[in-house]
């Protein structure tokens, strides 16, 4: 899970902007004529970057001021799936930290969450560790860190950092790492206890921007549909998108409610929808399969080809829901076989073998996938998709009574995980 929270290390950078935008300090976006109504949070935003890239422009030396614009660029990221501004607030912090290491805290951690956020996950572990280095006493940046150990598979280091923090859940930079980590390590329960929380705490948190209000609400619908409580799932989803209505994380998410409901054209909806602001190739593969559903073959293959087509030109590994679409349709096994085994050799985490049992699964290398699958079961993680690939392996080797208890797990957890693995998993079980 890249991070997706402002920590409060960038949430100062990101509050000194608004102020700007909102004519606290006579910045061209308070000035002129007005009508007392505030302005949309994203003009609002859109007015501080313009306002800090013409201030950067005046002063080649300045650090502060490019450490508040790359915590900008990365808000609009977040905002609007924008690779481009990824890459900007990387090369702001960049050259904030250029042109003033110390006492510099803001430009570190809005490097290494760009980091984060573009999979670029031994850098990033590298700006955390100085992050945490220099603020030691900063439970955002040892959680941040912690995510970074946490995403590279190094669960030994991130289960220290998670245990160090156990005494701060109440904080929001915090609580969505401990939940990630305690539905990593099979405790769904817990996690979703501290994302209940956390959400309860963000909402009335004042000044904290409509993307982060929907994030929080996402978090907690996301895990929600995971594990088959679809009615709650609606709820939090339609309340992400009531602070956010155009954010395409949420807009994908309620695609997918939609799907594993067998509601197909709501799926198309929301996944079109979705699509108009970020062209996630994962909501592409949605909407295909949705129109298949529907029995619109060949509006299908043209958003597969559009899949195909949009991440062709991606450098190194694919997104894993990416990779997993293309597994399941039968699409470029070889090649996501390649990146998958690839990626592994610096980024060891479960949901990591579980993709390369997957993938040699679909090459008919089933010995291999099932010593690629115990890695995947090894934290102990509950989650239907890996009991669903664990019990096919299984079953592809002949061993039916893990493959019945695996694929029974499954179901149980939750039978609508997925809009098509829990069919083919309750037609593998009714072979077996």
């Amino acid at each position: 899970m890249a991070a997706l929270i402002a920590t409060p290390l960038l949430a100062a950078a990101l509050l000194s902007g608004a102020r700007w935008a909102r004519g606290d300090a006579g910045s061209p976006a308070g000035a002129g004529p007005g009508s007392g109504l505030p302005l949309a949070e994203s003009r609002v935003r859109d007015l501080d970057i313009a306002f800090y890239q013409a201030r950067v422009a005046r002063d080649p030396l300045g650090a502060a001021d490019r450490a508040r614009l790359a915590a900008l660029y990365l808000r609009r990221a977040r905002e609007t799936g924008s690779n481009e501004d990824l890459l900007r607030a990387e090369a702001a912090a960049r050259a904030s930290l250029r042109n003033r290491a110390a006492r510099n805290s803001a430009a570190l951690s809005v490097l290494a969450n760009s980091l984060l956020a573009q999979h670029r996950y031994a850098e990033a572990l590298e700006a955390a560790r100085a992050l945490a280095a220099r603020e030691p006493d900063a439970a955002a940046a040892r959680a941040l860190l912690g995510e970074i150990e946490m995403e590279l598979g190094d669960y030994e280091a991130a289960r220290a950092a998670f245990r160090s923090l156990a005494a701060r859940e109440r904080d929001l930079a915090v609580a969505p790492r401990l939940a990630r980590w305690a539905e990593l390590v099979g405790r769904p329960e817990e996690a979703h206890r501290l994302l209940v929380a956390a959400r309860n705490r963000a909402l009335g948190a004042p000044g904290l921007p409509s993307e982060q209000r929907a994030w929080f609400h996402l978090r907690v619908g996301d895990l929600a549909l995971r594990y088959g409580r679809l009615g709650e799932a609606r709820r939090e989803l339609e309340a992400a998108l009531a602070a956010a209505p155009h954010d395409y994380r949420v807009l994908g998410a309620l695609a997918r409610l939609e799907a594993v409901r067998h509601r197909w054209r709501r799926a198309v909806e929301y996944g079109e929808r979705a699509i108009a602001t970020a062209l996630d190739p994962a909501t592409l593969g949605l909407v295909g399969d949705a129109y298949a559903a529907l029995g619109d073959t060949a509006k299908a293959e043209d958003y597969y080809r559009a899949l195909e087509v949009s991440i062709a030109g991606q450098p190194g590994p694919y997104h894993r829901a990416w990779s997993l679409f293309l597994l399941d349709h039968g699409r470029r096994i070889p090649e996501v076989l390649a990146r998958v085994a690839a990626e592994l050799e610096t980024r060891r985490d479960i949901y990591g073998y579980d993709l390369l049992a997957w993938a040699l699964h679909r090459s008919g290398r089933h010995a291999e996938a099932d010593a690629a699958m115990r890695r995947a079961l090894a934290l102990g993680t509950r989650d239907p998709m890996l009991w669903y690939h664990a019990g096919s392996i299984a079953a592809a080797l002949g061993r039916r009574e893990d493959a019945r208890r695996y694929l029974r797990a499954a179901l149980a957890l939750n039978p609508r995980w997925h809009w098509s693995d829990p069919e083919r998993a309750r037609a593998l079980l009714a072979a077996l």
